[in-house]
């Protein structure tokens, strides 16, 4: 938060914001007497001593600076009532020191007022340092103010003295009690770090007795508010972010603990109308498709990269991408097309580094891989304390005992909790899972209370972003099928929406791609989805059906289930994410013959491919044409006719060819030979007559008919997806 970065900044008298540190060099006297006196007024009015309205903590530093601020606003309303043209200059020089000072003291006292318990609690020492610098600088203002020249009554005079007096003496301020209570947490803390769970007694008295946080409500506040220091300050925070998150496992703990689940009483009604402070990790999981930057995608699975490594050729790929690649026999680089001198793969770090920074700048979930070495001072950095990873297991077995024997009401809380808390961190996901979360979770799928199902179901999909979890999701019986019922007849939207993200996060391992396409009425429910769903369902829809689609097998079945339609349907939709994942599945499933005339036989998808080539992203044009393509390759004479008579096919394919994506001018080459032999084959033989469908290699003999010179060219090897057939072809040197 912005007061954040001010309050951090009044200790190193840094300057983040013009307007609260700096003096308008044009400010008039009667400008400047008039914005003091109103800043003044606001501070003993907003936080009167009278009426006691000073913070939880730090009220006797609160109390100690109105006072003197007080006074300050007397001498104010004395010079408004005998006038400016007996201000004298060295007078108007300190009201302008006592400008700054004024600002700065709203800044402090805005903050600490706003601020969190436990926040004030944690910073209670350095808090009470700030306060201490303000008196030091009224003081600097007490003495340079030239009393025996300003024309005021005697009493307001000896005020002042009397001020500077009380200002000399006074020493820094840390209230004993409460930094007792600052040991005590963390007491708590060092607890924890040792493998001992803090006494509920000793909790109970810590946040009611003596903090007074005696409801869900407050408590709650208090965990959000520790979560945006660790988010907002951008690791300059003390304590460090490690720190802070025991804290925060610590409160979340005894939330549950103190609170249980019973004592939120309205709080389920309010949850579907909150608005939450962070991306939901579904749409999070939507959005990577068209946020992320391009040099941190796979060159094979063109997805964002978890453990990118490179071969010896120099090229980067991410690990299980290209590891498949090299266990299905090549030999070579997937993009250059080189020879491998041997198959190591050596992590590249640095850009993994970069990758995490950039995730956790855009809030999007990026759970590092097991063989990611610890050492790495970033990701060691990134690793939670084991204070905090005692309290998530200790909370994980509270929600889990709830969720598995609480009232109804009481799980569907729990499994908030759970959809909560495992929104964030491969730890905490994994502590939910081991505690037993996963057969809890799947009984609610079919709960007939809304609320219950669809915390259920996203719960399940943020637990799954784990790969580990993945597998003890698919373990648990008829745990798919459930998964699969909330997508086809869910009762709100948002619980089918997240039950597809679900079926395309778990659908990431190969090995389940077939199970999920054949379990009865999933691909035809994504089908739906994607034709009649919000723009976040169609996402959500069409990159499971993407997902599905690599798998050689499922093809048959998303013919049958009516996917192949609704894929061609999305392409007429001018919306990223959706348009271009779309093209990739088609692209894949026209590979095989089946599958092309399937697609072949649509009416609409050779034009809607054209129609991509012209007005698409570039990622849009990488798969149209990789479509086109493939359908040319599998789907035999006549389907290579429909796409060769395309309106505009030459001059899309002349202009990917100059200005599109690598792989689209690999795919724009290889579609052009198609187009210069059939065009030959026409001219010699009387018409199309002869079939490139399953052609494995083709020799490049000029592209006359294209108008474009092709003298400088140099030899790639077409792969696109993974296992695309390798194919020699010739592209202009750019």
């Amino acid at each position: 938060m912005a007061s954040a970065a001010i309050f951090s900044s009044l200790r190193r008298r840094r300057s983040p914001s013009v307007e609260a540190f700096l003096v308008p060099v044009d400010l008039s006297r009667e400008a400047l007497l008039d914005t003091l006196c109103a800043v003044s007024r606001e501070l003993v009015s907003t936080f009167s001593v009278d009426n006691k309205i000073v913070p939880f903590f730090h009220g006797n530093n609160s109390r100690s600076l109105i006072r003197k601020i007080q006074v300050f606003s007397v001498l104010l309303d004395s010079f408004c009532e005998v006038g400016l043209s007996r201000m004298p200059s060295r007078v108007f020089i300190c009201f302008k020191e006592l400008y700054l000072v004024l600002y700065r003291s709203k800044i402090l006292l805005d903050y600490v007022k706003g601020s969190s318990k436990l926040w004030l609690l944690i910073q209670n020492r350095s808090i009470s340092g700030h306060f201490h610098d303000l008196n030091q600088e009224i003081l600097i203002i007490l003495d340079v103010l030239p009393s025996s020249e300003i024309y005021v009554s005697q009493d307001v005079k000896e005020q002042l003295e009397l001020l500077r007096k009380q200002s000399r003496k006074s020493k820094l301020l840390i209230d004993k009690d409460d930094d007792l209570l600052r040991m005590k947490f963390y007491n708590f803390l060092n607890e924890l770090e040792n493998g001992k769970v803090p006494d509920q007694n000793e909790i109970y008295s810590f946040f009611v007795e003596k903090l007074a946080i005696r409801d869900v409500k407050s408590i709650r506040f208090e965990i959000e508010f520790l979560e945006e220091q660790i988010v907002n300050c951008d690791g300059d925070i003390e304590p460090t972010a490690s720190v802070l998150n025991g804290f925060v496992a610590l409160t979340r703990y005894c939330r549950f603990l103190l609170f249980r689940f019973e004592d939120e009483e309205g709080e389920l009604g309010k949850w579907r109308h909150r608005k939450t402070k962070k991306v939901m990790i579904t749409q999070e999981i939507a959005d990577t498709f068209i946020t992320i930057p391009k040099d941190f995608c796979c060159p094979i699975s063109l997805d964002l990269m978890r453990d990118p490594v490179i071969l010896s050729t120099g090229q980067t790929y991410d690990r299980v991408s290209i590891s498949r690649w090299m266990d299905e026999g090549h030999g070579t680089c997937p993009k250059t097309g080189q020879m491998l001198v041997h198959s190591l793969l050596v992590p590249n770090r640095a850009l993994r580094n970069l990758i995490m920074q950039w995730c956790l700048a855009n809030g999007i979930p990026y759970d590092p891989p097991e063989s990611v070495d610890s050492s790495s001072e970033s990701y060691t950095a990134a690793l939670p304390s084991k204070a905090a990873m005692e309290a998530t297991k200790a909370t994980a077995d509270l929600l889990v005992e709830r969720l598995a024997s609480g009232t109804e009401k009481a799980k569907t809380v729990a499994a908030r909790e759970i959809r909560l808390l495992a929104k964030s961190g491969r730890e905490n996901r994994a502590c939910i899972a081991e505690a037993g979360a996963i057969p809890c979770l799947k009984s609610l799928l079919s709960s007939s209370d809304a609320l219950a199902q669809e915390n259920s179901v996203t719960a399940m999909l943020n637990l799954s972003i784990y790969d580990k979890n993945k597998c003890r999701i698919m373990d648990v019986e008829g745990c798919l099928r459930s998964i699969v019922g909330v997508l086809r007849s869910g009762h709100t939207t948002e619980a089918r929406e997240n039950a597809a993200a679900t079926l395309f996060s778990l659908s990431a391992v190969h090995d389940y791609k077939k199970q999920i396409a054949g379990e009865d009425g999933a691909v035809e429910a994504l089908a739906r989805l994607l034709k009649e769903g919000t723009p976040r369902g169609q996402k959500d829809a069409v990159t499971a059906l993407f997902n599905l689609s690599t798998h050689s097998e499922n093809c048959v079945r998303m013919i049958e289930s009516g996917a192949i339609t609704a894929l061609v349907g999305a392409l007429g939709r001018e919306r990223e994410g959706v348009f271009e994942e779309a093209a990739g599945a088609l692209a894949l499933i026209v590979r095989q013959p089946v599958g092309a005339e399937a697609v072949g036989n649509e009416e609409m998808a050779v034009a809607g491919l054209i129609g991509m080539m012209q007005c698409g992203t570039p990622r849009g044009k990488e798969n149209a044409v990789a479509a086109l393509l493939e359908l040319c390759r599998s789907g035999g004479a006549v389907a290579t006719e429909r796409v060769l008579k395309a309106p505009a096919l030459a001059g899309l394919l002349q202009s990917l060819l100059f200005t599109g994506t690598k792989r689209a001018r690999r795919k724009a080459a290889s579609l052009a030979r198609v187009f210069q032999r059939c065009e030959y084959a026409s001219l010699h033989y009387g018409g199309m007559g002869v079939g490139y469908g399953n052609s494995s290699e083709v020799r490049d003999t000029g592209f006359g008919g294209m108008g474009v010179g092709y003298g400088n060219s140099t030899a790639v090897r077409d792969t696109g997806f993974a296992g695309d057939v390798a194919v020699s072809i010739s592209v202009p040197v750019v």
